[in-house]
């Protein structure tokens, strides 16, 4: 008897690559129903223009899929992307952050309520054109049982509770393209059941086999901005969505405590930001700190925005990291799963001096001659070294990460780097795998203002 075809629901934006996606899911014998989601709000100024929010993305969306032959459907999302994308983008920038919306909406939307969608379709994985890999694998039972390494795992719509069963995720092939870094805070459950076509092919391969098939897309230009906010003119949006009497106006200082000017509100600035400061200096001043507190803005010189340590909180640990609730110094999990299932999969040792089952994919990335992770020698399970990427831009650098507890870390970084900003995603990577990531804090100021 064959097995059962397996169906995947295709999350389409009406760009190339989710319609891609969309073809080689199709070839590989997958069962595809591709899905847009409505999302735009009444207030979002873009929701009439070519953007994933818009409508002109449902119709190129809707026409790919009849070219491709699947069925397409369109879910109206726009109450919860108001309530867990953009009131949260608002919120962060009130309270002196600057967010990242697109960690948040496929955390939330794309890979999390949308599965509602997927089951009720009879669906066994949500795809996306996300450029990065994730890797379905089952820890074998014993050393003598190589057979389950690497085996495929089907996620069942109720969800995989087998603590054998874990996804890995890595950086896609394409370094000018990966997207690992806005999927670090999926959860075990999420990636089991998440399938990333592209993740090992480049973006000229996707657009030549657009247009082999004759799509429409093929040529379509990828958007560089928040898909809600045009023009990347994010103050403009906060104008329109909260309005000039919800902005926290207060005073600008500088690292000394010297009264520079006033300000319009501190949802107006980010760190590292140099335009739109008041003049008089005879150097460049840039943004160095936001004081939510008491509405303050500081600005300094360039030297001024250097870092080489910070923590993170709400941190999400992927079960190579092999850090959870026995780990050092009572730290607690900080990616909660749900009941039964485990994150115990590296070789580390636990709290009782019982070895845990090895990792079946013993992170043999390029330069690494297959090691782990470099943990501290003094305590083994303390701290290890890493490379982190504290922006999506940023190409990463190498870091030593101490897990804390109540679901924070230290990050100290072993060569200083420039505007750190509080809000954005720090993620933390063995070679090409994630091992985990969170949501860097604002350091107490030292400005004595």
């Amino acid at each position: 008897m064959s097995r059962k075809k397996e169906r995947v629901l295709l999350g389409m934006s009406g760009g190339v690559d989710s319609s891609v996606a969309g073809y080689l899911l199709r070839e590989q014998g997958y069962e595809v129903i591709g899905v847009t989601m409505k999302v735009w709000p009444q207030d979002c100024i873009s929701r009439a223009e070519d953007k994933c929010c818009g409508p002109q993305a449902i119709a190129d969306a809707r026409g790919v899929a009849h070219s491709l032959g699947i069925p397409h459907y369109v879910v109206d999302e726009a109450d919860q992307f108001e309530r867990l994308v953009i009131d949260y983008f608002s919120s962060e920038y009130q309270a002196g952050r600057t967010p990242n919306p697109c960690v948040m909406c496929n955390e939330k939307l794309k890979f999390g309520n949308l599965w509602s969608k997927a089951a009720a379709l009879g669906c066994d994985y949500i795809a996306t054109g996300h450029y990065a890999i994730i890797e379905h694998s089952v820890v074998p039972q014993s050393r003598d049982d190589p057979d389950r390494v690497d085996a495929r795992v089907r996620c069942e719509s109720s969800g995989i509770t087998d603590p054998g069963y874990y996804a890995m995720l890595r950086k896609g092939i394409d370094p000018r393209k990966d997207q690992s870094y806005f999927l670090f805070s999926l959860r075990q459950p999420q990636l089991r059941r998440a399938l990333t076509p592209l993740g090992k092919m480049t973006k000229p391969q996707i657009r030549e086999i657009a247009h082999s098939l004759g799509l429409k897309v093929a040529d379509k230009i990828d958007s560089q901005e928040i898909c809600f906010v045009p023009g990347n003119d994010y103050k403009a949006f906060l104008r329109s969505h909260l309005g000039e009497n919800e902005f926290h106006r207060g005073e600008i200082y500088d690292v000394d405590g010297n009264f520079v000017a006033e300000h319009g509100g501190i949802e107006l600035f980010t760190i590292g930001q140099r335009k739109g400061l008041p003049g008089g200096s005879l150097r460049p001043r840039y943004v160095v700190d936001l004081d939510p507190e008491t509405n303050r803005v500081i600005i300094g010189d360039a030297e001024n925005l250097v870092c080489d340590e910070f923590e993170i909180d709400r941190v999400n640990w992927h079960p190579v990291a092999g850090i959870d609730g026995s780990h050092a110094r009572g730290v607690a999990s900080a990616s909660p799963l749900a009941e039964g299932e485990g994150t115990e999969v590296r070789g580390f040792p636990s709290g009782n001096g019982e070895s845990r089952q090895p990792s079946p994919h013993p992170l043999t990335c390029e330069g690494r001659g297959g090691r782990t992770p470099a943990r501290g020698e003094d305590d083994p399970r303390s701290f290890f070294k890493a490379t982190v990427k504290i922006r999506y831009s940023h190409p990463g650098t190498v870091a030593t990460v101490t897990p804390l507890e109540n679901n924070r870390a230290r990050i100290r970084l072993h060569e200083a780097q420039r505007a750190v900003t509080p809000g954005q995603a720090a993620v933390i990577y063995d070679g090409d795998v994630v091992i985990g990531g969170g949501w860097i804090c604002r350091q107490p100021s030292a400005v004595v203002a």
